[in-house]
């Protein structure tokens, strides 16, 4: 659970430029006290009234500094002069010792944070994925990192020197008339304690709202990455309908709840503000005329008092709009503080050592049992070898294990038992990264990038030469796609690749997986979802493979596997048959009659 340190903690890498920052402003804005000081006491020259010690202790030093008499002259000049250093001298300093800095750490922060959310994006377990859409999290990301970019500079550059400012002004009245000094002070923990209270509550409803907004969100990006599905079964106007309800539900709370609630905590700031301003003045004006302070105290504890008032209204401001954004940054932070995935230890880091592994493709799989949940095995003590350059199949009904054992082979997820060895290493002493450029796989829905072609076959290996591409797309038959492309190799497939059919992307996926040039190459249901003439040329670019490189092949069509060297049947989460096509029809189990009911059906259509 995140809180309010990691809130403050997104800027500690800076904190020795903050607290610079922080104390330049609230000098600045301490200084500007001096003004209506120096206004008071020259009207005090002005009525022939004394003037304070120290400002008296100044003019003398300065009159014995130049041989000067102590005359009006000179006392207005130096005070003139204090007032000329704090407006006119300090004007070109300000902006570079305060806002500069301001925006400088909150704008080095949000590259830092940026960075380290796509960090924790890259290093997030797959099932994270599986119960947050792109939307959500893209959301969560953009608003946290947005609200905490915009929220330093309000913090650090307004609402801290402001405080420090009431301070300043408490110690100025307190100067002058302590009783009016407490009346103010007290007035202001009473109306700050107020607020606080109030936008406690405020907070709460500002967390159920952004969970609204991350639930329509979420929604919004699903309807726009299935809009085919959608359209296809004409369900606009429900889409639309769920969408206005929670459109409707978020307009309830940010008008009905925080809105309304802001405007009754302003209205009743702004009366308990009036009212105080109306005390100090009527405190100051009596003790003027009982000649208990000067005409000139009159004018800058009155003055002072009402600018010190006048600054609760934008610290309140500045406190709602830090409450508006505190959620969806306590959210970011829940997001970071999420668990990494087992194998992302040290794979955003660079190998330590720059030599690639180089395996025969010999895989071993040992007593290996797996279960996502602790007390749901979803395979049991699997025993399987693989020999170099052989082409293996994995068949068997819907969640019997087949693609939960690729998993473990390219080490999404770690085994509860057992061990998974290639060339007799255990997979888990290597190094992530340079194990897996090793590996290649192929799956049912080839992720395709927004780019061109040639972009998306170099993704794994930017290097090869454009002789390699066109070799690789030959073997994979994609040059038979790229002929038809109006730029061929250059030309842009859109978001998702849907320029592209399900059949092309499956080529592009073959070629690019080959250009990595892979010692061990998966296919995971790579024809499942084709027409029969694309299904035939995948076939044709898997067989052209064979004997190549170790291949295991996903499948439910068991036309496409026939030709494998071995084929393990599973069957929850166990091995149940293993031998090639017609060993196992011979046997007469499991395969036999899901060949006999694929044969079937192939006759009935």
């Amino acid at each position: 659970m995140a809180t309010l340190k990691d809130v403050i903690g997104y800027f500690r890498p800076y904190w020795k430029f903050s607290v610079f920052s922080i104390a330049a402003s609230s000098v600045y804005e301490v200084i500007d006290l001096v003004v209506p000081y120096a206004i008071g006491q020259i009207l005090n020259v002005l009525s022939n009234q004394p003037l304070d010690k120290p400002v008296t202790g100044l003019i003398t030093y300065f009159a014995n500094l130049t041989n000067s008499p102590v005359d009006k002259p000179l006392t207005l000049g130096i005070l003139l002069g204090m007032i000329f250093v704090v407006t006119v001298v300090r004007a070109p300093t300000q902006p570079w010792l305060t806002i500069w800095f301001h925006w400088d750490i909150a704008l080095r922060a949000r590259r830092d944070q940026s960075e380290n959310a796509i960090s924790k994006i890259l290093t997030l377990p797959l099932e994270y994925y599986d119960e947050n859409n792109p939307g959500r999290i893209a959301g969560r990301v953009a608003r946290g990192i947005s609200n905490h970019t915009w929220t330093y500079p309000e913090i650090a550059g307004q609402m801290i020197p402001k405080l420090v400012r009431v301070l300043g002004i408490f110690v100025f009245i307190l100067f002058v008339e302590w009783r009016i000094a407490v009346l103010y002070l007290i007035s202001f923990v009473v109306i700050l304690g107020y607020t606080l209270k109030d936008l406690r509550r405020l907070i709460w409803h500002e967390e159920r709202l952004d969970k609204y907004m991350e639930d329509t969100e979420s929604r919004t990006s699903e309807i726009i990455s299935n809009i085919k599905t959608v359209k296809a079964f004409a369900t606009e106007p429900e889409e639309l309908k769920r969408q206005k309800t929670r459109l409707n539900r978020e307009f309830r709370v940010v008008d009905d709840r925080i809105h309304k609630g802001y405007v009754v905590l302003s209205t009743a700031q702004r009366t308990m503000i009036q009212f105080c301003v109306f005390v100090v003045f009527g405190m100051t004006l009596a003790a003027t005329v009982g000649g208990q302070i000067s005409l000139g105290h009159f004018l800058m504890v009155y003055t002072l008092a009402s600018m010190a008032y006048a600054e609760l209204e934008p610290i309140s401001n500045l406190a709602e709009v830090f409450a508006r954004r505190i959620s969806s940054m306590l959210r970011f932070h829940e997001f970071l503080q999420e668990p990494s995935s087992v194998d992302s230890n040290g794979i955003l880091e660079a190998p330590t050592s720059n030599t690639p592994y180089s395996f025969t493709g010999k895989v071993e799989l040992c007593g290996l049992s797996f279960g996502y949940e602790e007390n749901r095995r979803v395979l049991h003590d699997i025993n399987l070898l693989i020999k170099p350059y052989e082409t293996v199949a994995l068949v068997g009904r819907s969640g019997s294990g087949k693609s939960t054992l690729v998993k473990l082979l390219l080490r999404y997820f770690e085994p509860n038992e057992g061990k998974i060895l290639i060339d007799g290493e255990d997979i888990r002493s290597l190094d992530v990264s340079k194990y897996r450029r090793r590996l290649a796989i192929v799956h049912q829905e080839v992720d395709v990038f927004n780019g061109t072609v040639l972009d998306n076959l170099r993704y794994g290996r930017p290097e090869v030469t454009f002789e390699q591409v066109e070799e690789a797309s030959r073997i994979a038959r994609l040059d038979e796609v790229i002929k038809v492309l109006p730029n061929g190799y250059y030309t842009v497939v859109g978001e998702r690749g849907v320029r592209l059919s399900g059949g092309q992307r499956q080529r592009l996926g073959i070629a690019r997986a080959l250009l990595v040039e892979p010692d061990v190459l998966i296919f995971d249901e790579a024809t499942s979802s084709l027409d029969y003439e694309s299904e035939r040329a995948i076939q044709l670019a898997m067989r052209s493979l064979q004997g190549t490189r170790t291949t295991i092949v996903i499948a439910h069509r068991l036309s496409t596997v026939r030709e494998a060297d071995k084929i393990v049947v599973l069957d929850q989460g166990k091995i149940i048959e293993v031998g090639s096509h017609e060993e196992l029809l011979r046997h007469g189990g499991i395969y036999h009659r899901l060949h006999a009911l694929q044969e079937t059906g192939e006759l009935l259509t």
